[in-house]
Protein backbone atom coordinates (compact mmCIF):
# COMPACT_ATOMS: atom_id res chain seq x y z
CA UNK A 1 0.00 0.00 0.00
CA UNK A 2 1.22 3.45 -0.95
CA UNK A 3 0.77 7.28 0.31
CA UNK A 4 0.89 9.84 -2.21
CA UNK A 5 0.79 13.42 -0.89
CA UNK A 6 -2.41 12.76 1.48
CA UNK A 7 -3.79 10.37 -0.59
CA UNK A 8 -4.60 6.21 0.33
CA UNK A 9 -3.00 3.99 -2.23
CA UNK A 10 -4.91 0.81 -3.28
CA UNK A 11 -4.83 -2.68 -4.13
CA UNK A 12 -4.85 -4.12 -7.32
CA UNK A 13 -6.20 -7.35 -8.26
CA UNK A 14 -3.67 -9.36 -10.04
CA UNK A 15 -6.07 -11.51 -12.46
CA UNK A 16 -7.81 -7.94 -13.35
CA UNK A 17 -5.27 -5.32 -13.64
CA UNK A 18 -6.41 -1.77 -12.55
CA UNK A 19 -9.46 -3.21 -10.56
CA UNK A 20 -9.32 -1.51 -7.30
CA UNK A 21 -10.25 -3.98 -4.36
CA UNK A 22 -10.42 -1.79 -1.28
CA UNK A 23 -9.46 1.61 -0.03
CA UNK A 24 -6.96 1.85 3.08
CA UNK A 25 -9.01 3.61 5.24
CA UNK A 26 -12.80 3.94 4.07
CA UNK A 27 -13.71 0.45 4.90
CA UNK A 28 -14.97 0.30 8.55
CA UNK A 29 -13.58 -3.50 9.23
CA UNK A 30 -10.00 -2.46 8.15
CA UNK A 31 -9.78 -0.50 11.56
CA UNK A 32 -9.75 -3.97 13.46
CA UNK A 33 -6.29 -5.54 13.51
CA UNK A 34 -6.14 -8.82 11.70
CA UNK A 35 -3.55 -9.73 14.48
CA UNK A 36 -3.31 -8.26 18.08
CA UNK A 37 -1.41 -9.34 21.70
CA UNK A 38 -2.03 -7.67 24.45
CA UNK A 39 0.36 -7.43 27.38
CA UNK A 40 1.02 -11.06 26.45
CA UNK A 41 3.41 -12.68 28.83
CA UNK A 42 5.47 -16.28 28.48
CA UNK A 43 7.66 -18.51 30.62
CA UNK A 44 9.28 -21.50 30.37
CA UNK A 45 9.86 -22.68 33.31
CA UNK A 46 12.42 -20.49 35.34
CA UNK A 47 13.27 -18.63 31.40
CA UNK A 48 11.13 -15.50 30.06
CA UNK A 49 10.42 -15.47 26.75
CA UNK A 50 8.07 -12.96 26.16
CA UNK A 51 7.26 -10.48 28.92
CA UNK A 52 4.70 -8.32 28.01
CA UNK A 53 4.29 -7.78 24.69
CA UNK A 54 1.85 -5.54 23.24
CA UNK A 55 1.42 -5.05 19.44
CA UNK A 56 -0.73 -5.47 16.20
CA UNK A 57 -0.87 -6.35 12.32
CA UNK A 58 -3.46 -4.29 10.69
CA UNK A 59 -5.09 -5.43 7.36
CA UNK A 60 -3.07 -5.45 4.44
CA UNK A 61 -0.10 -5.00 7.01
CA UNK A 62 3.46 -6.61 6.93
CA UNK A 63 5.25 -6.72 10.29
CA UNK A 64 9.10 -7.47 10.01
CA UNK A 65 9.73 -9.37 13.47
CA UNK A 66 13.73 -8.68 13.65
CA UNK A 67 15.39 -10.50 16.88
CA UNK A 68 18.27 -13.18 17.44
CA UNK A 69 17.88 -16.35 17.54
CA UNK A 70 16.18 -17.83 20.75
CA UNK A 71 15.21 -14.36 21.18
CA UNK A 72 11.13 -15.35 20.98
CA UNK A 73 10.23 -14.70 17.80
CA UNK A 74 8.92 -17.86 16.18
CA UNK A 75 7.17 -18.41 19.73
CA UNK A 76 4.90 -15.52 18.46
CA UNK A 77 4.56 -17.67 15.54
CA UNK A 78 3.30 -20.59 17.67
CA UNK A 79 1.01 -18.47 19.65
CA UNK A 80 -0.43 -17.14 17.01
CA UNK A 81 -1.21 -20.55 15.69
CA UNK A 82 -2.84 -21.59 19.20
CA UNK A 83 0.44 -24.22 19.22
CA UNK A 84 1.55 -22.54 22.77
CA UNK A 85 -0.91 -21.04 25.09
CA UNK A 86 0.74 -17.79 27.25
CA UNK A 87 0.75 -17.34 30.85
CA UNK A 88 -1.34 -14.19 30.70
CA UNK A 89 -2.39 -11.55 27.95
CA UNK A 90 -4.84 -11.82 25.55
CA UNK A 91 -4.78 -12.76 21.89
CA UNK A 92 -6.69 -11.77 18.97
CA UNK A 93 -7.06 -12.80 15.55
CA UNK A 94 -9.45 -10.40 13.46
CA UNK A 95 -11.16 -9.07 16.41
CA UNK A 96 -11.52 -13.32 18.16
CA UNK A 97 -10.18 -13.86 21.47
CA UNK A 98 -8.20 -16.98 20.98
CA UNK A 99 -5.90 -16.96 23.74
CA UNK A 100 -7.53 -19.81 25.67
CA UNK A 101 -9.16 -21.92 22.55
CA UNK A 102 -8.81 -25.80 22.83
CA UNK A 103 -7.21 -27.70 19.74
CA UNK A 104 -11.29 -27.68 18.18
CA UNK A 105 -11.48 -24.49 18.24
CA UNK A 106 -8.48 -23.35 16.64
CA UNK A 107 -8.87 -25.93 14.03
CA UNK A 108 -11.35 -22.91 12.38
CA UNK A 109 -9.16 -20.15 13.17
CA UNK A 110 -6.38 -21.99 11.69
CA UNK A 111 -7.98 -21.93 8.29
CA UNK A 112 -8.13 -18.42 7.75
CA UNK A 113 -3.92 -18.71 8.19
CA UNK A 114 -1.59 -19.81 6.12
CA UNK A 115 1.73 -20.78 7.65
CA UNK A 116 5.60 -20.59 5.86
CA UNK A 117 7.96 -22.52 7.27
CA UNK A 118 11.49 -22.37 7.22
CA UNK A 119 12.28 -25.53 4.98
CA UNK A 120 9.41 -25.65 3.24
CA UNK A 121 8.23 -28.44 5.65
CA UNK A 122 7.00 -30.46 2.19
CA UNK A 123 5.58 -34.10 2.84
CA UNK A 124 7.93 -36.08 1.02
CA UNK A 125 5.83 -38.84 -0.18
CA UNK A 126 4.13 -36.38 -1.91
CA UNK A 127 3.93 -34.86 -5.37
CA UNK A 128 4.07 -30.94 -5.74
CA UNK A 129 0.28 -31.03 -6.65
CA UNK A 130 -0.76 -33.32 -3.64
CA UNK A 131 1.05 -31.32 -1.09
CA UNK A 132 -0.26 -27.86 -2.10
CA UNK A 133 -3.77 -29.75 -2.40
CA UNK A 134 -3.11 -31.15 0.87
CA UNK A 135 -5.72 -28.69 2.70
CA UNK A 136 -8.84 -29.11 0.77
CA UNK A 137 -7.95 -32.56 -0.03
CA UNK A 138 -8.42 -33.15 4.39
CA UNK A 139 -11.60 -30.69 3.70
CA UNK A 140 -13.12 -32.82 1.34
CA UNK A 141 -13.32 -30.40 -1.63
CA UNK A 142 -14.28 -31.97 -4.94
CA UNK A 143 -10.97 -33.10 -7.35
CA UNK A 144 -12.58 -30.57 -10.12
CA UNK A 145 -12.26 -27.60 -7.75
CA UNK A 146 -8.66 -28.90 -6.03
CA UNK A 147 -6.86 -29.10 -9.83
CA UNK A 148 -7.69 -25.44 -10.87
CA UNK A 149 -6.97 -23.97 -7.46
CA UNK A 150 -3.43 -25.74 -6.91
CA UNK A 151 -2.94 -24.20 -10.45
CA UNK A 152 -4.07 -20.71 -9.71
CA UNK A 153 -1.06 -21.08 -6.93
CA UNK A 154 1.67 -22.63 -8.50
CA UNK A 155 1.30 -20.33 -11.07
CA UNK A 156 1.19 -17.34 -8.15
CA UNK A 157 4.73 -18.96 -6.98
CA UNK A 158 5.58 -19.58 -11.01
CA UNK A 159 5.59 -23.08 -10.64
CA UNK A 160 3.21 -24.32 -12.49
CA UNK A 161 5.65 -26.44 -15.08
CA UNK A 162 6.46 -28.36 -11.25
CA UNK A 163 2.80 -29.68 -10.54
CA UNK A 164 3.88 -33.78 -11.47
CA UNK A 165 7.25 -33.41 -9.84
CA UNK A 166 8.29 -35.08 -6.38
CA UNK A 167 10.19 -32.92 -3.59
CA UNK A 168 13.35 -34.27 -3.61
CA UNK A 169 13.58 -32.91 -7.37
CA UNK A 170 13.04 -29.58 -6.11
CA UNK A 171 15.87 -27.46 -5.54
CA UNK A 172 15.94 -25.37 -1.75
CA UNK A 173 14.46 -22.41 -3.28
CA UNK A 174 11.81 -24.21 -5.07
CA UNK A 175 10.46 -26.31 -2.20
CA UNK A 176 9.89 -22.67 -0.01
CA UNK A 177 7.90 -21.46 -3.18
CA UNK A 178 5.77 -24.77 -2.83
CA UNK A 179 5.79 -24.27 0.47
CA UNK A 180 4.24 -20.83 -0.28
CA UNK A 181 1.45 -22.42 -2.62
CA UNK A 182 0.00 -24.72 -0.02
CA UNK A 183 -0.01 -22.01 2.55
CA UNK A 184 -1.96 -19.78 -0.03
CA UNK A 185 -4.61 -22.42 -0.71
CA UNK A 186 -7.72 -21.43 0.64
CA UNK A 187 -6.51 -17.48 0.11
CA UNK A 188 -6.57 -17.31 3.39
CA UNK A 189 -5.84 -13.77 4.51
CA UNK A 190 -3.08 -14.32 7.16
CA UNK A 191 0.21 -15.58 6.07
CA UNK A 192 2.91 -16.50 8.62
CA UNK A 193 6.19 -17.06 7.67
CA UNK A 194 8.79 -17.93 9.88
CA UNK A 195 12.75 -17.59 8.36
CA UNK A 196 11.55 -18.45 4.88
CA UNK A 197 14.92 -17.58 3.59
CA UNK A 198 17.11 -19.08 5.98
CA UNK A 199 20.00 -20.97 4.07
CA UNK A 200 19.14 -19.69 0.29
CA UNK A 201 21.35 -18.39 -1.54
CA UNK A 202 20.70 -14.36 -2.20
CA UNK A 203 18.56 -14.27 -5.18
CA UNK A 204 16.41 -17.03 -4.34
CA UNK A 205 15.89 -15.14 -0.96
CA UNK A 206 14.81 -12.23 -2.86
CA UNK A 207 12.14 -14.22 -5.00
CA UNK A 208 10.50 -15.35 -1.63
CA UNK A 209 10.65 -11.76 -0.66
CA UNK A 210 9.15 -10.58 -3.33
CA UNK A 211 6.33 -13.47 -3.09
CA UNK A 212 5.69 -11.93 0.38
CA UNK A 213 5.74 -8.19 -1.26
CA UNK A 214 2.79 -9.54 -3.93
CA UNK A 215 0.29 -11.00 -1.32
CA UNK A 216 1.03 -7.96 0.53
CA UNK A 217 0.01 -5.44 -2.69
CA UNK A 218 -1.97 -7.47 -4.84
CA UNK A 219 -4.08 -9.44 -2.49
CA UNK A 220 -4.23 -7.42 0.33
CA UNK A 221 -2.91 -9.96 2.75
CA UNK A 222 -1.56 -9.35 6.53
CA UNK A 223 1.47 -11.00 7.71
CA UNK A 224 4.04 -11.62 10.06
CA UNK A 225 7.56 -11.97 8.34
CA UNK A 226 10.14 -13.65 11.35
CA UNK A 227 13.79 -12.78 9.63
CA UNK A 228 17.13 -12.15 11.04
CA UNK A 229 18.54 -11.24 7.32
CA UNK A 230 18.78 -7.55 6.69
CA UNK A 231 18.03 -7.78 3.46
CA UNK A 232 14.90 -9.24 4.15
CA UNK A 233 14.29 -5.78 5.46
CA UNK A 234 15.03 -3.97 2.84
CA UNK A 235 13.47 -5.48 0.12
CA UNK A 236 10.20 -5.85 2.06
CA UNK A 237 10.20 -2.26 3.39
CA UNK A 238 11.51 -0.67 0.01
CA UNK A 239 9.79 -2.10 -2.90
CA UNK A 240 6.39 -2.59 -3.69
CA UNK A 241 4.80 -4.58 -6.72
CA UNK A 242 1.80 -3.17 -9.02
CA UNK A 243 0.56 -4.23 -12.37
CA UNK A 244 0.99 -2.84 -15.62
CA UNK A 245 -1.10 -2.56 -18.76
CA UNK A 246 -0.57 -5.80 -19.48
CA UNK A 247 -1.69 -7.72 -16.52
CA UNK A 248 2.24 -8.36 -15.61
CA UNK A 249 3.12 -7.63 -12.33
CA UNK A 250 6.00 -5.34 -11.17
CA UNK A 251 8.23 -4.38 -8.54
CA UNK A 252 9.05 -0.43 -8.10
CA UNK A 253 11.35 1.27 -5.27
CA UNK A 254 9.88 3.64 -3.01
CA UNK A 255 10.65 7.10 -3.19
CA UNK A 256 10.30 10.59 -2.17
CA UNK A 257 6.88 10.54 -4.16
CA UNK A 258 5.18 7.17 -3.22
CA UNK A 259 6.14 5.78 0.37
CA UNK A 260 5.14 2.64 1.93
CA UNK A 261 2.56 2.61 4.77
CA UNK A 262 1.54 -0.94 5.31
CA UNK A 263 5.37 -2.42 6.49
CA UNK A 264 6.65 -2.26 9.63
CA UNK A 265 9.57 -2.92 11.89
CA UNK A 266 9.54 -4.63 15.23
CA UNK A 267 12.60 -5.96 17.14
CA UNK A 268 12.53 -8.28 20.32
CA UNK A 269 15.58 -8.18 22.70
CA UNK A 270 15.02 -10.03 26.06
CA UNK A 271 11.09 -10.65 25.67
CA UNK A 272 10.37 -7.07 25.48
CA UNK A 273 9.99 -4.79 21.58
CA UNK A 274 13.00 -2.74 21.97
CA UNK A 275 11.52 -1.40 18.41
CA UNK A 276 8.85 -0.74 16.62
CA UNK A 277 8.45 1.23 13.58
CA UNK A 278 9.81 2.49 9.77
CA UNK A 279 12.62 0.65 8.66
CA UNK A 280 13.99 4.36 8.08
CA UNK A 281 13.39 5.14 11.95
CA UNK A 282 15.17 2.01 12.90
CA UNK A 283 18.33 2.70 10.41
CA UNK A 284 18.68 5.96 12.20
CA UNK A 285 18.52 4.88 15.47
CA UNK A 286 21.24 5.68 18.37
CA UNK A 287 20.35 2.57 20.17
CA UNK A 288 23.47 0.50 20.07
CA UNK A 289 22.26 -2.89 20.54
CA UNK A 290 20.28 -2.20 17.14
CA UNK A 291 23.18 -0.79 15.38
CA UNK A 292 25.11 -3.64 16.27
CA UNK A 293 22.27 -5.88 15.01
CA UNK A 294 22.29 -4.15 11.85
CA UNK A 295 25.75 -2.88 11.02
CA UNK A 296 27.40 -5.49 13.03
CA UNK A 297 29.43 -2.84 15.15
Amino acid sequence: MLSESDEQGTVFDEEEPGKYLEDAVDEPSRVRPAIEFRDVHLSFDDVTILNGISFSVRKGETKIILGRSGGGKSTIIRLVLGLLKPDSGTILIDGEDITYYNEEQMMGVRQKIGMVFQEGALFDSLSVFENVAYRLIERGVAYEEVEPEVRRMLRFVDLEDAIDKMPDELSGGMRRRVGIARALIGDPQIVLFDEPTAGLDPPTARTICELAIKLRDLQDVSSIFVTHEMNNLRYLSSEYATVDDEGKVIFEKEGEKLCLINTEVMMIRDGQINFSGTDEKLEHTDDPYIRTFIYGK
